[in-house]
This record gives structure tokens, sequence and C-alpha cells, in this order.
């Protein structure tokens, strides 16, 4: 029995197929993790700031920066797919495995079969990134950095220095005592469109609600002056709090694409997305959908520049160059044509073909001889088992 269902495992998978497979998945898992640690270093010079000057402890900065690591595999994945597939059966022709292989009888398929595993593998992990993992991890991203900037608006506040806290908000802190009170604070809003307010106090003290800083002052007066009327209220009041963080109807605008489900793409809210902008979210959710074929159209292109035709003694490096130049031109052509269909919608089925056809394309000029029964015994097989003695 249990030679049998052994022997049925190594039908489903057989040896050779594992063997290059197993070369395959670690090529992948070592490349996407090298190009994702560098990239995620070179993104996160970008927070380095808020750590030396604003006293933000490592395990913060860790946890914040690793919340944009599912985007960026999501990205390079059908990228590092690609050049795997393509450096490693390129290898195996140098090392002469594939022109044994081939001369044994395998098939075009039977070769590319882990080739189309590993690319099967890369789009399933595409789709669970950029359907499910990436929008929440962003979301929550942009969700910390906004609770950490809010809690550093306390430490942003120095003697003798207007601080803007935002584009229309600015303080002034005359003194500061050891145990946190402010002195002579004056705060400058214009967060209402409506009125300019400026407030003047003798004292105040740094709180923080639910995570969002609010400035408690006492022994003060507010000064507004309604734009429609140029009338100037003055108000004195023994103590008021204000919040200093942007106004709400500014939060809902800076919300970004990227964090929103696929239902919020296809059915945005009218309150946080304006008539512009829909066509653009409605291409960033057709992305999400095709962009995970490209694994397949990406490995397949690599696949058909090493099986199909000849192979050569010696190498060749145009086939493989033109196979990286295909792939570049691809990648261009979908960017032009995500920012043709952001203005103009009739153009999404071109995401959807640019995404698919090479893949079936490179399937016809590989696999159509195999199909059809007009299989021809390769000419230079017994010239490669010669080479191989």
């Amino acid at each position: 029995m249990a030679s049998s269902s052994g022997t049925s495992g190594r039908q489903i998978l057989p040896l050779l197929d594992r063997y290059i497979l197993r070369q395959l998945l670690i090529a992948l898992l070592a490349l996407t993790g090298g190009a994702t640690a560098l990239i995620w270093l070179t993104q996160s010079l970008h927070f380095v700031s808020m750590v030396v000057q604003h006293g933000l402890s490592l395990r913060v900065f860790i946890q914040l920066t690793s919340l944009m690591l599912p985007s960026f595999i999501a990205v390079i994945l059908p990228i590092t797919t690609f050049l795997v597939v393509l450096f490693t059966y390129q290898r195996m022709v140098g090392d002469r495995e594939l022109t044994v292989m081939r001369a044994a009888g395998r098939s075009p398929l039977e070769l590319a079969r882990p080739g189309l595993l590993c690319a099967g593998f890369s789009v399933i992990l595409c789709y669970i990134l950029t359907l499910w993992l990436a929008p929440v991890s962003y979301h929550a991203f942009h969700r910390y950095e906004f609770q950490i900037r809010n809690r550093m608006a306390a430490f942003l506040l120095q003697d003798g220095v207007f601080t803007s806290l935002s584009s229309d908000m600015t303080v002034y802190v005359r003194g500061r005592t050891s145990d946190g009170q402010l002195h002579g604070v004056l705060v400058e809003d214009d967060r209402d469109p409506d009125s300019h307010t400026t407030v003047l106090a003798e004292r105040g003290t740094m709180v923080v609600v639910n995570d969002q800083p609010r400035v408690v002052l006492y022994d003060g007066s507010r000064e507004e002056i309604d734009r429609h009327t140029g009338r100037l209220n003055v108000l004195t009041f023994g103590r008021n709090t204000i919040d200093l963080t942007s106004s709400r109807r500014n939060n809902h605008e800076d919300r970004d694409p990227d964090e929103m489900s696929l239902h919020e793409l296809f059915h945005p809210d009218p309150h946080e997305v304006s008539e512009r902008d829909r066509g653009k979210n409605i291409v960033v959710a057709w992305r999400r959908l095709t962009s995970p074929l490209t694994a397949l159209s990406f490995a397949m292109i690599g696949l058909v520049t090493v099986l199909r035709g000849a192979f050569s003694r010696h190498g060749n490096i145009t086939r493989p160059l033109t196979a990286i130049l295909t792939v570049v031109g691809l990648l261009a052509i979908s960017l032009m044509l995500q920012n043709l269909a952001g203005r103009h919608l009739i153009l999404v089925p071109l995401i959807w073909i640019e995404a698919i056809l090479p893949a079936v394309v490179c399937a016809v000029l590989l696999f159509l001889e195999q199909w059809t029964g007009n299989v021809r015994e390769p000419a230079s097989a017994p010239n490669s088992a010669e080479a191989a003695r």
C-alpha cells in the first residue's frame, strides 16, 4: 500500500518536475525577498527623520514601515516570477540539463510544467495580496501614521516658534514649564472657510483624546472674523479646548484608493470620492483583478524564450534580452493604458487584453504543435546526445 501511494504521488508530480519546481520556488523566494527588502529600505528612509527628530522607538518604526510590505510584494512578484523562470531555465540550458531532457523525449508542455506551476502559485499569491492583504495593510499604515503624527503634535510645539501643525493651523507658545504647562499661547485657526479665528490664552496644557491631540486653554479670548460681513466677534473664556487635528473633510479627501476594498472602488461613497476621481477608482479596481494575471503572462514569455527553437551549445544572449525588453514594454503599455482608462472608461477592456493576450500568444507558440498532434522530433536530438557525451 505504501509503495502504491508513493507511486501515485510521483505520477501526480514527477521527479523531474519536482526538481525544477524546487529550484524555481527557492529562487523566487530569495529574489522576491531581496527585492522587497531593498524597496522597504529605500522607502523607509522617508520615516528616518520622524525617528531621529521626534524620538520614536525602533519598534514603532518597524511596525509602521512593515505595513507597506504587502503592497511592495504585490507589485514586484510578477516581475520576479519572470526573472526566476527565465534565468532558471536558461541556466539549465547552459548546464545541458534541458538538452538531455528533450533528447529523452520530454515534450515542451512537460518541460514547461514546473514553470507554469510556479507562475500559478504567483498568480494565487498576487490575488491574495491585491484583493485582501495589501488594501488592509495600507489602510492600517495610513491610520497608524495619522495617529503618530497627531500624537507628535504635542512635541512639535517649541518655545518662541510659530509652528504650522497643518496648512490651516498655526500655534505659538511663549514658554513651557517642566510639568508641561504652556504659557502665552496663540492659535491661528483657518479650518472653517467662512471665518478666521485667533485664540489667545495666558496658559494651557496638551492632552491626547482618542489618539487626537488637543490643547486646553485657560483665561483667554477668541477673536473671530466673519469673512462675509467682516464683523469681528470677541469672546472671553475661562477654559476652552481646541482640537489640533485637520478638519474631517480633509481627512476624507486624503483617503487613498489603494486602501479601499474592491467593493468601495466599484461603489464609492459620494462623500469620500468626488465625481472626478470615480473613473480613477474603477481603473484601480480592474487593475487589482488583472495585475496578478501578468505573472502568468511574464512567465510564459520566459518559457517561450528558452524552450522554443533549437538549443544553442554556446548560449544565446539575444533571446533573453528580447524577453526582458518585451516585459519592460508590456509594463510601459500597462501604465499608459491605466492612465488613459482613468479618463476614458471605455478603454478598460484593453487592460484585460494586455494582461492575458501575451500568455495566450506564448501558449500557442509553445504548445500548438503538441495540441494539434503534429509533434516533430527535434533534428538536433542526436547531435545533442553526442554533445552530452
